[in-house]
């Protein structure tokens, strides 16, 4: 530039960020992986799946002959809805919670998460209300915020949701002027607290919604994640169709890695839900499709399935010994009966001074603070361990450390 020019003046990103930008916000769980990553650190945090229980060499040969032999096809885009047998699988998976679903009713998608990102687009518009478990999943009150959705909670029990207090709430709300479009639930070993709805809960919360014409989103990414390998609960799904869409995944019972999940609804809704899909990812991964569904459909993923599960058993075991014996008084804790999570429930006179996930680092343990789990961002006076990913050694004094922590 000639000189005595002014330099060209530079925008002011800031200024120009949507209103809804405001609402993106660092997910207190992923903050809390970088600090596990830190040398003598024991991590409690994270609800990762443990993938040693799964057979490797056989993945391997299965992605080189997918590779090998239909190269030019898994390596091209795809079907937006899901392709090959991958649908009818999914199919398959959600009989064994009771749901006779068709093809046409499945929606894959680039993991559930993209899954609850797309229903929340399709049904709501900014200033509408979600109904959600208090506590609810991290997740979601990221994906709900982005969308400018209101989250109100409903507390949970031991037995999970009370149907007739979220009818309250939904009266309530609608008294107040105020549009209610979804109720949100982890029905299935609940991220974070661990519990499942109990069966007569779950038919009186399919009704309580149908009656008021307020969808269910069923968010179930443990469902086959029971200890009980002989009885599993019926999803909301299977009790209505109609009122009930249903969000699962490949990531906690094959590989989170892949990013595969799936939508059910109805095939009307399902349609509308492709066409937001291909507006932002254009299709799933084929080659992530075509190895899933090599995998779940051949011989060895039940086994390795009920290796992971009898992992889990014993990993949660190890977790309620290790809370019996270190806890101070005046803690409670769920008794999860699958899953990856138990959720501690502090005395409110007891609790450590500052910031309690500062406090646990200080301890050498990372921890999720409950009070992230709220879309209120209230003060935390609970946790959230996982014992999915933990050995058990980590585990015992894991859980000793933040008996610790509560002492001092």
């Amino acid at each position: 530039m000639s000189g005595g020019a002014s330099a060209a003046p530079r925008p002011d990103h800031a200024s120009l960020f949507a209103r809804r930008s405001g609402q993106f916000r660092p997910s207190p769980v992923r903050a809390v992986f970088e600090i596990a990553l830190q040398p003598g650190m024991i991590s409690l945090a994270g609800g990762n799946p443990d993938m040693s229980v799964l057979p490797h060499e056989l993945i391997a040969e299965l992605a080189r002959g997918i590779v090998a032999e239909r190269g030019p096809e898994v390596l091209q885009y795809g079907s937006g809805a899901g392709i090959g047998r991958l649908p009818g699988l999914v199919c398959e998976l959600m009989r064994l919670q009771g749901a006779e679903v068709t093809p046409d009713r499945i929606q894959i998608t680039a993991g559930s998460q993209a899954g609850l990102d797309l229903v929340t687009k399709l049904f709501c518009d900014p200033g509408d209300v979600v109904v959600a478990e208090g506590p609810t999943y991290v997740g979601a009150l990221g994906v709900f915020g982005s969308y400018e959705v209101e989250v109100e909670h409903v507390d949970v029990d031991d037995e999970g949701l009370d149907p007739d207090a979220v009818a309250e709430r939904i009266d309530a709300l609608r008294a107040a002027g105020r549009t209610v479009k979804l109720l949100y639930t982890i029905p299935n070993f609940h991220n974070p607290t661990g519990v499942t709805l109990t069966e007569a809960r779950r038919r009186r919360l399919v009704q309580v919604c149908a009656e008021r014409g307020v969808l269910i989103l069923e968010d179930d990414p443990y469902g086959l994640l029971g200890f009980d390998r002989e009885h599993r609960p019926p999803s909301l799904y299977s009790m209505d169709p109609d009122t009930v869409i249903h969000l699962g995944s490949f990531s906690k019972i094959f590989s989170p890695g892949l990013r595969i999940g799936w939508i059910a609804a109805v095939p009307a809704v399902r349609a509308r839900l492709q066409i937001a899909a291909e507006a932002v990812t254009i299709h799933p991964s084929v080659l992530g499709q075509e190895l899933a569904a090599q995998y779940v459909g051949g011989e060895h993923w039940r086994p390795a399935l009920d290796r992971a599960v009898a992992l889990y058993r014993s990993r949660c075991a190890a977790m309620m010994d290790a809370l019996a014996a270190h806890m101070p008084d005046g803690v409670r804790w769920t008794r999860p009966a699958g899953g990856f999570f138990t959720w501690l429930d502090l005395d409110p006179r007891a609790l450590p001074h500052g910031d309690l996930l500062r406090r646990a680092v200080e301890h050498g343990v990372a921890l999720v603070p409950g009070g992230a789990c709220y879309a209120d961002g209230r003060p935390s006076t609970s946790l959230r361990l996982a014992y999915s990913a933990a050995s058990e050694a980590d585990i015992a004094e894991g859980v000793r450390r933040v008996g610790q922590m509560l002492r001092d």
